[in-house]
């Protein structure tokens, strides 16, 4: 399967190493890459952090409200689109609001196996090394840090 090999830089020097697949999930991974390129996610923080759950960022606004202006196909089995990878831990989605087609720019980590996000969520990659990076995330935010992406770098 083909992959595409990209990383979340943070602030505070670490790195979240990430592949790609755009076999599974072609839309979803040509939007996270042309907004990577562009710089869409220099600065931006992990706004919703829930431990045992998710980390997630991709909101420019930084409340979970914002986007970049348009909103993309959902590519999971609910809204008639196969992708068979499982939201365990590592596992790297598209977030979205309640409609289907609604992500644009949010994306979540998975911090722990989430099955009932299975089939609903348009997962379209996974965390190769970093899931310390990820953890330690986490663990700031219970005492009140907040972590900021530098950039997404696509190598």
């Amino acid at each position: 399967m083909k992959t595409i090999q990209a990383e979340i830089e943070l602030q505070d020097g670490g790195v979240i190493a990430l592949e790609l697949y755009p076999e599974t999930a072609p839309i979803s991974v040509e939007n996270f890459v042309k907004l990577a390129r562009d710089g869409f996610y220099d600065g931006v923080i992990f706004h919703r952090v829930v431990p045992g759950f998710v980390i997630q960022g991709g909101d420019p606004t930084g409340t979970g409200m914002g986007g970049p202006g348009y909103q993309i196909k959902g590519e999971f089995r609910a809204n008639g689109v196969k992708n068979d990878l499982k939201h365990t831990r590592g596992v790297l989605s598209m977030a979205r609001a309640q409609a289907y087609d609604s992500a644009g720019s949010q994306f979540f980590i998975m911090v722990e196996d989430a099955p009932h996000l299975d089939g609903q969520y348009a997962a379209f990659g996974r965390v190769t090394n970093g899931m310390d990076v990820v953890d330690k995330i986490v663990e700031d935010s219970q005492n009140g840090v907040t972590a900021e992406m530098k950039t997404v770098r696509i190598l």
